[in-house]
């Protein structure tokens, strides 16, 4: 009966190692410290009666557009009934930003009246929740986990610096024209650029001939 017990007890506690173990994902060399993208929808609704943008709407969208600091990141979108006329009128207004007007609209809240346009606009965010991290001392760590702040770093950097949030997500669809100056441009660079590291050495050729 001793040695049931002592089985059952053994078998519990591996058990609760094996749980513990699971519910600890920074025991691999994956971070746990990762980038996270937000996406906000800004809506602007302009009078367009007959089809085309009302005078001053213009204005005010370009205001609206400076408020909200628009540029890469952004994505631009025109919805309504009268979206293909006033299409080109908003992406004149959005072309001073260096944005362009995307196909398409993403659901917004409420009905676009007859005689105007809803301009929306798509915002993703990244950055990395909760960094820099230092809610558990390095040592000592008994179950062998990863520090605390581990690829705070390194994914905030990232987050930073990459131009359109939405590349963390997924990759770029292709337009289906090739280019092929592009592609065969690094190559050309590769085969055509001197040597580094080759100035101020000369060619010496060993006594012998060897």
């Amino acid at each position: 009966m001793r040695s049931k017990l002592i089985l059952i007890a053994l078998s519990s506690a591996l058990a609760a190692c094996a749980t513990t173990t699971r519910d600890l994902p920074d025991r691999g060399v994956a971070s746990v410290n990762v980038p996270v993208v937000t996406t906000a929808d800004y809506v602007f609704d302009a009078a367009a009666p007959g089809g085309s943008l009302a005078p001053g709407e213009a204005d005010r969208l370009s205001g609206w557009f400076q408020g909200l600091g628009l540029g890469y990141g952004d994505t631009v979108y025109v919805d309504g009934g009268y979206a293909p006329a006033a299409r080109s009128q908003v992406a004149s207004v959005a072309g001073r930003y260096g944005m362009l007007v995307t196909a398409g609209a993403p659901a917004t809240a409420g009905m676009v009246q007859p005689g105007s346009v809803r301009v929306v606009v798509a915002r993703r965010r990244a950055e990395v929740p909760g960094c820099p991290n230092w809610s558990r001392p390095a040592a000592p760590d008994f179950n062998n986990r990863s520090m605390s702040n581990y690829g705070c770093a390194v994914n905030t950097n990232i987050a930073a610096m990459v131009a359109n949030p939405e590349d963390l997500l997924h990759g770029r669809e292709g337009t289906g024209v090739t280019d092929t100056y592009t592609a065969s441009r690094a190559i050309e660079m590769y085969r055509t650029a001197p040597p580094t590291g080759t100035k101020g050495l000369q060619d010496v050729t060993p006594k012998g001939g060897k």
